[in-house]
């Protein structure tokens, strides 16, 4: 008998995977970065390829670390960048192009054009006419691609967002398949009758034959097979997209109870239950689950660039060598000197929706220094979530007592105490911050029967509160001259 749970962790700035002992504890777990691809200005692309890869090797790493056999794992647990479109040949198993990212904003004028059958969208998916989701990608991939309609005319082609392709992966090409909260994102799934919906696969010119079966998330998916590193017959025993494995690895499995992740992007969510809740404020329905992993609904506001914004001070102006850098940066400095960053360098997600958008960084002085720079990028998370909490606080009517965090950059003193100031609560942060790998684990442990829903409960634990410092009126201020940064971002042709 098995005595670890593999949680495959795979996300826009790389892959994790994670092994849960029985007892709950971390074993062992590996990392590493992906490749990222930029053809045009606003393309965001990765390799399918290179995402089995990864996943691959830290499987692999994960283990040795644990200093286990993988022939130990009972089941897997997978959660994903959600939106990311992939294409690949059913017979061949080779991708059909590059996968292309939910940042990616290539799409545009697909959106434009589709404008007017906006509020049919919203009340079939819960959705937005957005680049963001997966649909949009799938019409350009069909237009842009002759690959890609050879293939579909020939009946090769198979579509999935990253989990449909690891699943397909892992199984040996037995299964393909993906969970409602992943199938909720793409523009294509009927969030009312949970199922994909014909109205909006004519509009977007996708045929049905493409389209992965939908399960819950709490579902079985499949077994491993014909794999060289992990024993054939390991059940597939949970899914669920990014957001919605932390928000069931946060607890949040009832209506009003909300999380926010800090990764690349920012993405906040409220459980509403069986309730589906149609947004006033800029938010999206979407799918989530219930402790069981059946279905349920959620309202999401997603901020397309956080944790990115530090990836680029890194890697783009290189004045930092590692995010770690940006809290003591931060703090060297009473305040920013009055300089603003808004990263919009994809546009604008949550409550604005506006892939023209473009990032600014505003009121540079001849003071203004690398630290200003770092705290302002902080700071933008934090302002950024803070929009979408109001935005949720007036559609939902629930004002919170507490927000539970998690994610990589809550690892940031600096960045969670700027955020309970802003916010106005106290923010949580648990023992394990990845509690994205931790839901998918708590998926597939429940759906095998390891694990009562007491014991996700002691392996759900708080870390550190920051309570709020600052007034009322702080709060207005502050918020007022983030919105007027904002604003001439708006302003940019």
């Amino acid at each position: 008998m098995g005595s670890h749970i593999l949680a495959i962790d795979q996300g826009t700035t790389g892959t994790r995977a994670i092994l849960f002992h029985r007892s709950g504890r971390v074993a062992g777990q590996a990392y590493q970065e992906l490749s990222q691809h930029f053809p045009k200005p606003g393309w965001v692309e990765h390799d399918p390829e290179e995402i089995w890869r990864s996943t691959v090797r830290v499987i692999g790493q994960a283990a040795r670390h644990a200093g286990i056999k993988l022939s130990s794992v009972e089941a897997i647990g997978i959660t994903n960048q959600r939106e990311t479109t992939v294409l690949w040949d059913k017979r061949s198993g080779r991708p059909l192009y590059r996968a292309i990212v939910w940042q990616d904003r290539r799409t545009s004028d697909i959106c434009r054009g589709l404008k007017p059958r906006e509020p049919d969208v919203r009340t079939v998916t819960g959705l937005v006419l957005d680049p963001y989701f997966s649909g949009t990608k799938l019409t350009w991939l069909i237009r842009h691609v002759p690959v890609v309609s050879r293939a579909i005319r020939a009946g090769r082609a198979a579509f999935g967002t990253v989990d449909s392709w690891l699943l397909w992966k892992l199984t040996g090409g037995a299964v393909h398949a993906t969970d409602v909260t992943n199938a909720s994102r793409t523009l294509l799934y009927d969030l009312r009758r949970w199922r994909w919906s014909r109205p909006m696969m004519k509009m977007l010119g996708v045929p049905g034959s493409i389209l992965p079966d939908v399960l819950p998330s709490g579902s079985h998916f499949g077994e491993t097979a014909r794999l060289a590193f992990l024993p054939s017959g390991i059940p597939i025993r949970g899914i669920a997209g990014d957001q919605q494995a932390a928000l069931y690895g946060q607890g949040c499995v009832s209506a009003g109870s909300a999380k926010n992740t800090y990764g690349t992007g920012c993405f906040l969510l409220m459980q509403t239950g069986r309730r589906f809740v149609r947004s006033s404020a800029g938010l999206i329905t979407t799918a989530a689950c219930d402790d069981l992993g059946h279905p349920a609904y959620a309202l999401e506001g997603s901020v397309f660039i956080a944790g990115a914004a530090v990836q680029w001070l890194r890697d783009g102006l290189k004045i930092i060598k590692t995010a770690s850098e940006t809290e003591k940066l931060a703090r060297s400095v009473k305040d920013t000197g009055g300089v603003y960053f808004v990263p919009a360098f994809v546009g604008l997600g949550a409550p604005y929706w506006n892939p023209e958008a473009r990032g600014l960084i505003c009121g540079l002085t001849r003071g203004s220094g690398r630290a200003h720079l770092a705290r302002a990028a902080l700071e933008s998370i934090a302002f950024q979530s803070q929009e979408v909490l109001e935005a949720m606080r007036r559609d939902s009517g629930i004002g919170l007592r507490s927000l539970q965090v998690d994610g990589g950059a809550t690892k940031n003193d600096f960045l969670l105490q700027f955020q309970a100031d802003l916010t106005g609560v106290s923010v949580v942060r648990p023992k394990i911050v990845e509690t994205t790998a931790l839901g998918a684990a708590q998926l597939a442990g429940v759906g095998i029967g390891m694990w009562s829903q007491k014991d996700l409960q002691r392996m759900r634990g708080t870390d550190k509160r920051f309570f709020p410092r600052w007034t009322d009126k702080e709060r207005t201020m502050a918020m007022k001259r983030w919105r007027a940064a904002v604003a001439r971002t708006l302003l940019i042709p």
